[in-house]
């Protein structure tokens, strides 16, 4: 019953996304750059791939091809240019051809002779302990012929169930990554791909919210619970005898806290109707803007105003008491209620 509850309050908020896009489309423009930053940002430090702010930016901005400082930097351009791929193309059944686009697009900057080609070695996924033993947490399919039949099963199952079925459809993504993940079909990169095609399979079948706010941002902030519930769901997954509850749950809840997010965002933006734009960049730095920010980063989210405009904007908030900023050229900005522990 609780999956059946999350499922309704899901499509009862995907039946407003239409009013949304016809009344608020600014608010929406603004709302999709801050989830790029976000989507990037956050699923490269599940990896621990983590760059300051101003390089980041820089590197959301940068031509694709660089140049980059290390493998961190390609590795975070590469979820960077896979993003842009997934959001600028038409959607289309999911295929083998399409998952190994978009593992070779994600590896492609740091040069990586694996990226776009299934694993040539089988994974470990667990602990290494003191003594240089190993604790196996999850075997994951083999390298070679069992890779590729998973593979290519799970794909075709997937879009023969979509076709024939009366499942939901967000039932049948719970169960194709916890599939997915269980196949484990690459050396490196797993993770950020299934989270890539959660969000490709999302705006297929017409849940924007993944446009508007980030899912691998709510998985950042969860991490602990994502991984609880996968490895949950993905116990006996060998023995054909695994309970996909606690992993669809899981998803389901992250959908629907998204979904309420993007409904208060955008009635905080429509707020704002026919104000200035130094009265529309003050409200988007107080209800839609990261706690933490740079100028930069506003900038990026509000093409349409000028940096000056924002800078008095800034200045006339921390006037008031409502915006602390730190020393540098790059400053950071904070807002007071970050700093009390208040606010969204």
């Amino acid at each position: 019953m609780g999956v059946v509850a999350l499922l309704a309050s899901i499509e009862a908020s995907r039946g407003r996304e239409q009013l949304y896009r016809t009344q608020a489309p600014q608010v929406l423009e603004r709302l999709a750059a801050r989830t790029r930053f976000d989507s990037i940002t956050a699923s490269s430090a599940i990896e621990n791939i983590v760059l300051d702010d101003e390089r980041a930016l820089q590197l959301l901005r940068a031509v694709p091809d660089g140049p980059y400082r290390d493998r961190s930097e390609s590795e975070f351009a590469g979820y960077r240019d896979a993003v842009d791929d997934l959001l600028a193309k038409g959607f289309e059944p999911l295929g083998v051809p399409l998952i190994l686009h978009i593992h070779r697009t994600l590896m492609r900057h740091a040069e990586d002779p694996m990226a776009g080609r299934l694993k040539s070695n089988d994974n470990f996924i667990g602990a290494r302990n003191p003594d240089g033993s190993r604790t196996v947490i999850f075997e994951t399919v083999p390298a070679g012929e069992q890779t590729v039949r998973h593979l290519s099963e799970l794909v075709a199952r997937y879009e023969q169930a979509l076709s024939e079925t009366q499942i939901p459809a967000l039932l049948l993504l719970a169960a194709l990554i916890v599939d997915f993940l269980a196949i484990h079909p690459f050396e490196e990169g797993n993770g950020r791909v299934a989270r890539l095609l959660t969000t490709n399979e999302l705006l297929r079948h017409g849940y924007g919210v993944a446009r508007y706010v980030s899912i691998e941002q709510r998985v950042f902030d969860s991490k602990n619970s994502y991984y609880v519930a996968l490895r949950s769901s993905q116990s006996r997954w060998h023995e054909d005898d695994h309970d996909l509850g606690a992993w669809t749950s899981y998803l389901l809840r992250i959908i629907e806290d998204a979904y309420m997010d993007f409904e208060q965002r955008v009635a905080a933006g429509t707020e704002l109707v026919g104000a200035t734009k130094r009265e529309q960049a003050a409200n988007y730095i107080l209800t839609q803007a990261p706690r933490r920010f740079r100028l930069a980063q506003i900038a990026d989210a509000l093409p349409d105003i000028s940096q000056a405009t924002i800078r008095d904007a800034l200045e006339g908030l921390r006037a008031e008491q409502k915006l602390t900023v730190g020393r540098g050229r790059s400053a950071m900005w904070e807002r007071s209620d970050a700093l009390s522990g208040r606010g969204a």
